[in-house]
């Protein structure tokens, strides 16, 4: 009796502990939950895809044993990075045409070069780069639209990487369907086929209002809400674009969609450079993500969006990259998220405005609210998905450190992400990617760049 009392006493001492599949700590853990807790020395606890517990170390010692531990003292934990707009497989066309406007980009660049190149390989394998490039600086999910997504999900699926991905519907020929018709067939076939997926989510993306019809958008729409999901486009990323819609339709490109219900369902749009107030009234009451893309707007010279005006007034907004064929050169979000900062104090003229703080918000939960999934994933809390990346601070650029938000946001780099884990997974470990092989991605990259760079001299 005296040894089960002192046995009894010692237990409780300890205390009761749980096995866990994983423990990973940092110098810091930034949560980006309601509180915007950091915490010193904290430590999170992983059990299949989702987090069990987020705590100091010593709390989360006390009450977990794991079965694989990661120790970075020199290093902040932060939610896996949301990318909510981009062209993946267009990595493949990456710097093919710079320096040009939006409109020539397209007619005279993009356009003819996916006619000539894009298949089903094509797409794989440039959404395999693209994943492996996006996994090494800490985004854990993107949001796409392009062609031939069933090929991106594959991509995304073999990567770990969690994915929306929105077949691009169009208003002439596409390298996947010939019509807009035959486009929403393939969206809905794959609607069906990842049904339920927990790392992929289907969606359809009809190009933008001057790229498709009427009767296109509103039939996109109405799949989206049949399906119950996701529908993805570009909206006012140009002044151009606003002008034609005032002259075609007689309103905003933004007024125009809602004259056409197109805004009742979950919607996700890209850029918002050119919205007014009205404009910004409108989504916000339909609850619309607006996805800001600062280096796209900046190298295309489309304008800067009212970010920090969207932001006081409440409204969902996220970041992105846009695609690296000539837009954006890359998928840094890191690098989106210093440049957002940086933009709006330019355009306001007050450097008080979107601070480092938000910067973060904006790719982390302030995404995961613009693209609908806020209950999953973009902050670091106990239930959510297992999304979380480490990033160092032990390099010159990083020390010394008085305020972590401010060292993410505008000393830190893509290339300090150390480990990254998704769906409770480590994807990348020491600054190399577990799941894929880069030296075989980089030769097939090298060997469609031939084929390109062939088929555009014809």
């Amino acid at each position: 009796m005296r040894i089960f009392f002192a046995s009894f006493l010692l237990l409780a001492a300890l205390g009761h502990t749980e096995t866990v599949d994983a423990i990973w700590s940092a110098g810091y853990v930034v949560t980006q939950d309601a509180g915007r807790r950091v915490i010193e020395n904290g430590s999170v606890a992983v059990r299949g895809e989702r987090i069990v517990a987020v705590g100091t170390s010593q709390e989360i010692a006390r009450r977990y044993r794991a079965k694989r531990r990661l120790d970075r003292p020199q290093a902040i934990l932060i939610p896996g990075l949301i990318n909510g707009h981009t062209h993946a497989a267009m990595s493949l066309l990456r710097g093919i045409a710079d320096d040009v406007k939006l409109e020539d980009w397209l007619h005279k660049y993009i356009f003819p070069a996916e006619a000539r190149n894009v298949t089903p390989e094509f797409v794989l394998w440039g959404t395999r780069l693209a994943c492996l490039e996006m996994m090494l600086s800490g985004t854990t999910t993107f949001v796409d639209m392009y062609y031939y997504e069933d090929q991106a999900a594959r991509a995304a699926r073999d990567a770990g990487m969690r994915a929306v991905l929105g077949e691009t519907t169009i208003g002439f020929p596409a390298p996947d369907a010939k019509t807009p018709q035959a486009a929403r067939a393939f969206a809905e076939a794959f609607m069906r086929k990842f049904h339920g997926d927990s790392l992929i989510t289907a969606a359809i993306a009809p190009h933008a209002i001057y790229t498709n019809s009427t009767e296109d958008l509103k039939a996109a729409r109405e799949l989206a809400n049949r399906y119950q999901a996701p529908l993805l486009i570009h909206i006012s990323e140009t002044r151009h674009e606003n002008e034609e819609s005032l002259a075609k339709h007689g309103m905003s490109p933004t007024r125009y969609l809602d004259s056409l219900g197109f805004w009742k369902g979950r919607s996700i749009a890209a850029h918002g450079v050119w919205l007014d107030s009205a404009d910004q009234a409108i989504l916000k009451a339909r609850g619309v993500g607006i996805v800001h893309c600062p280096s796209s707007n900046m190298k295309l010279a489309s304008g800067i969006a009212p970010v920090a005006r969207m932001l006081a007034e409440d409204m969902l907004v996220g970041l992105g990259t846009d695609g690296p064929a000539g837009s954006n050169n890359d998928f840094d979000l890191m690098e989106e998220m210093n440049l957002a900062a940086n933009l709006q104090k330019v355009a306001t003229g007050d450097p008080t405005v979107l601070n480092a703080r938000q910067a973060l918000d904006l790719a982390t939960i302030l995404g995961a609210k613009a693209i609908g999934m806020e209950d999953q994933i973009g902050s670091i809390e106990t239930s959510k998905k297992a999304d979380l990346v480490m990033v160092r601070i032990d390099r010159p650029h990083a020390v010394p450190m008085y305020n972590v938000y401010s060292q993410l946001v505008y000393a830190l780099k893509g290339s300090d992400v150390q480990d990254v884990m998704i769906n409770g997974v480590a994807v990348v470990s020491s600054g190399k990617a577990v799941r894929l092989d880069a030296g075989v991605i980089l030769a097939k990259a090298h060997e469609f760049q031939k084929s390109i760079a062939s088929s555009l001299s014809r």
